[in-house]
């Protein structure tokens, strides 16, 4: 399986535990890595076969930014769900940090890997 990968995707998002943090926007980085099957576009050079990462950075960004979490984990999760709502995509790595949620280190955050669940009447 080919992988395609975002990475570095920044998004101000209103997300924290802590009530200081429910009234402002901070940034989250999200890192991504795709299973896909790059063949058929690379054959025909054809970008409708392809995985547009354009649009789908799009789709997450704007979710991130509207969506109001408290939880990282909440939100890679429901990153991960976007990006298997293709589903010509076979799994996606998620990994979401928080810069500056703990003093002394450049981030905090989580990293998930969710693959495409078998739809039981293909089997």
């Amino acid at each position: 399986m080919d992988k395609v990968f975002i990475r570095g995707l920044e998004v101000l998002s209103t997300i924290g535990v802590y009530e200081w943090e429910k009234g402002i926007r901070r940034k989250l980085l999200l890192d991504l890595e795709l299973g896909f099957d790059n063949r058929p576009a690379a054959a025909t050079d054809d970008i409708h076969l392809a995985l547009d990462y354009a649009t789908l950075s799009e789709k997450i960004a704007q979710h991130v930014s509207n969506t109001v979490v408290e939880l990282v984990e909440t939100m890679a999760e429901q990153v991960a769900t976007l990006a298997l709502s293709d589903t010509r995509v076979q799994w996606v790595k998620v990994t979401l940090t928080k810069p500056g949620a703990v003093p002394n280190s450049a981030g905090v955050g989580v990293e998930i890997l969710r693959h495409r669940t078998p739809n039981p009447a293909q089997q």
